[in-house]
């Protein structure tokens, strides 16, 4: 049976595509493969972390695929399930190291879990696919059903009594006895509080006082000072200075425009 030209342009194109396969092949054989850093301060690059974290997500995304599998077995299933979460936090601390380096924040689309002391952690231990059917881990996480049924005003009511608005807190005497306390507290400290505040204005006022008598002083040493002066040399008259001024200006024309 002929078949013509068509089988073997097929053949062709399948043989093209082989060679080119098998080229493709030894040529990744041949590239040197970069291993990724153990640790994420050993990366300087945010193009590189970016590529790291691309690569975490993808063996991720390939775990939980197999993990999907029934036929696992109870061991797979848990070496499986770990692996994943330790992949999950080897992206969390790249989403860390890729914020450092000044790109995108991952973070802020990370569920997070807030602790009983408080503290935030982004993650945290999860299962995946056959794993959330494991013994003892089915059972932890169902969720306990939380009652829906709604209650009446009048059943509100029933736990509203004298206790509620503390009507009967004083009765044993606790009450009033730590209020003595504490007001016995509070007047010792409003009495000190009076004491300093008094003590402070009384030296206020004696160093006030005493700086007045100091000046009050002082400015009658001054004026004793100028009471008591007592001139030894006889001083002249306003009228003398002027008759002496006046003669001495007579002289010095006389000397100037009258010849000797």
């Amino acid at each position: 049976c002929y078949c013509g030209p068509f089988m073997a342009r097929n053949s062709e194109k399948a043989q093209n595509l082989l060679n080119r396969y098998v080229r493709g092949k030894e040529e990744a054989a041949r590239r040197p493969v970069i291993k990724r850093p153990s640790h994420t301060a050993d990366c300087r690059s945010v193009v590189d972390a970016e590529k790291w974290r691309m690569q975490i997500m993808r063996e991720i995304g390939k775990g939980v695929s197999e993990i999907q599998n029934s036929a696992l077995g109870e061991y797979k299933t848990r070496e499986l399930n770990d692996n994943i979460n330790k992949l999950m936090r080897e992206k969390r601390h790249w989403e860390k190291k890729i914020l450092e380096l000044g790109g995108k924040n991952y973070l802020k689309s990370t569920p997070k879990t807030v602790e009983e002391d408080g503290s935030v952690t982004y993650g945290g231990y999860q299962y995946f696919g056959e794993a959330k059917n494991l013994p003892g881990v089915k059972e932890m996480l169902a969720k306990p059903k939380l009652s829906t049924a709604k209650r009446s005003r009048a059943d509100l009511y029933k736990g509203v009594d004298a206790d509620y608005y503390g009507y009967r807190d004083d009765e044993d005497g606790v009450l009033e006895e730590s209020e003595a306390k504490a007001e016995a507290l509070i007047k010792k400290r409003a009495v000190t509080a009076l004491e300093k505040t008094l003590q402070q204005q009384q030296m206020r006022q004696r160093q006030q006082l005493q700086q007045q008598e100091e000046d009050d002083a002082a400015a009658a040493a001054a004026a004793a000072a100028e009471h008591d002066f007592v001139s030894h040399v006889p001083l002249p008259t306003k009228e003398e200075l002027d008759k002496a001024i006046l003669a001495k200006r007579k002289e010095e024309l006389l000397s100037r425009y009258v010849p000797i």
